[in-house]
């Protein structure tokens, strides 16, 4: 056997692994033995049918067993020989495979990149203070007034935080929307809907809430709409001057409860000073949250930039698509049309292949610093993963670990990101952490 080893990359490598006839020979007769034990012919008792019978009779699994035994053969000699550690086989080129002839295999890999670690022991994070104000604390109280609102007619102009019932007819240039952009007729003509007036959240028109405060019960009023350049939702309207024809039907005010039994006894406490300490306490948790989440962030982006490595492509390229796929889903849960993606596919994938070879950097630097510290995946480890899972998903736990013992890949997959969670979890651990005061 003769087996060369070439450098297509730092991360990739060729290896061509030639087998003499007699190695081919020994595959296929041990094939052939394979068979003609567990053979089944008519008249002869199992394992005991002559060999050409066998041969004959299971001729095109005998060949695809044959050929498949003399690439593993050759895979698995070039692996023990030149000690790879093989990430993902990018291509197999089998060549010609009959018994009596000599074998080439040649099997392209990826490979795990040679680097040194840096120092990863004290990188630099900042986190804000966890302590929560009074005026933070106010503002989440009348948050939750807010959602325990009354909202009961007014005989006045509308103003902020009032909500307006309307209905509207849109047209650009003279053309109704509603021909424009048939199948969002939402955006072309509503018999009836409520806008708040000069709200933070906007409605379905961009913009709309901002032009009806002062307006009054049976007004008839012309407002022009600038959709934004980038308006996904319905990209027709993308850039266009709308003018919508609006009839006032309704203006309803907003009345907050007040802060009384009733209201704290929905909040589950017992008076003022019990709330503000409930609020307070849940701010400080949350954001004590928010830090750790931006030292996780901070630690893994300054562990990237202590060291340059090649990236293995094919774990690039199984990233993007993963990252593609993510992106997708979460913007047509926002309503974006199917052929937006089409239309900015060649952005997109350029920013998800960047993103990509960012995340597969972190994940070689988190396997590595795993493997120094000797750090593992804990049955406890998994336990806490399907029942996190289950409570997200709505499933049995038992039936989780059901699919996850039929799925060793997902199983192996889960244990990975499991790895690189304690991992950074420990580069947390002994960061620096610098205490930075927010921007008023």
């Amino acid at each position: 056997m003769n087996i060369q080893l070439n450098t297509v990359s730092d991360t990739r490598k060729s290896i061509v692994v030639t087998l003499d006839p007699s190695e081919v020979n020994a595959e296929h007769h041990a094939v052939i033995g394979e068979f003609s034990r567990g053979a089944q012919l008519p008249g002869f008792r199992p394992g005991k049918a002559p060999a050409a019978m066998v041969i004959k009779r299971y001729a095109k699994e005998i060949a695809d067993e044959f050929k498949q035994k003399v690439v593993s053969k050759a895979y698995r000699s070039a692996l023990e020989k030149e000690k790879l550690e093989v990430l993902n086989i990018v291509n197999v080129e089998e060549g010609t495979i009959e018994p009596g002839l000599s074998a080439a295999v040649t099997v392209t890999v990826d490979v795990r990149p040679e680097f040194a670690l840096p120092d990863y022991v004290g990188l630099p994070t900042e986190i804000a203070p966890t302590d929560a104000t009074d005026a933070e604390v106010d503002t989440v109280i009348e948050g939750l007034r807010t959602e325990r609102a009354d909202f009961k007619p007014a005989d006045r102009p509308a103003g902020k935080g009032d909500y307006v019932k309307l209905a509207y007819e849109g047209t650009i240039d003279g053309k109704p929307i509603a021909e424009l952009a048939p199948d969002k007729q939402i955006y072309g003509s509503v018999p009836q809907t409520w806008e708040e007036v000069e709200g933070a959240q906007e409605g379905v028109i961009p913009g709309l809430g901002q032009q009806i405060a002062g307006v009054k019960t049976g007004d008839k009023k012309d407002v022009a709409i600038v959709f934004p350049a980038d308006f996904a939702a319905v990209p027709a309207l993308a850039g266009k001057t709308a003018n919508y024809a609006l009839t006032i039907q309704e203006i309803r005010e907003r009345v907050l409860p007040e802060l009384n039994e009733e209201f704290f006894k929905s909040q589950q406490v017992d008076n003022l000073d019990a709330l503000k300490s409930s609020v307070r306490n849940n701010l400080k948790m949350r954001k004590d949250y928010d830090n750790r989440g931006a030292q996780r962030r901070q630690v893994t982006e300054a562990l990237a930039a202590k060291v340059e490595f090649g990236i293995p492509q094919s774990l690039v390229d199984s990233e993007t698509q993963s990252v593609l796929r993510q992106f997708i889903e979460e913007n047509m849960r926002r309503g974006i049309p199917q052929d937006q993606f089409e239309k900015d596919k060649n952005e997109l994938y350029a920013g998800a292949q960047k993103a990509a070879v960012q995340r597969v950097k972190v994940q070689l630097l988190l396997a590595k610093i795993a493997e120094v510290e000797k750090i593992s995946v804990s049955e406890r480890d998994i336990d806490n993963f399907i029942y996190r899972e289950a409570s997200r998903s709505g499933q049995k736990p038992e039936k989780l670990v059901k699919e996850l013992t039929k799925d060793r890949d997902q199983l192996r997959a889960i244990q990975q990101n499991i790895i690189f969670d304690k991992a950074v979890d420990f580069l947390v651990s002994k960061a620096t952490v610098s205490t930075i005061q927010p921007k008023a």
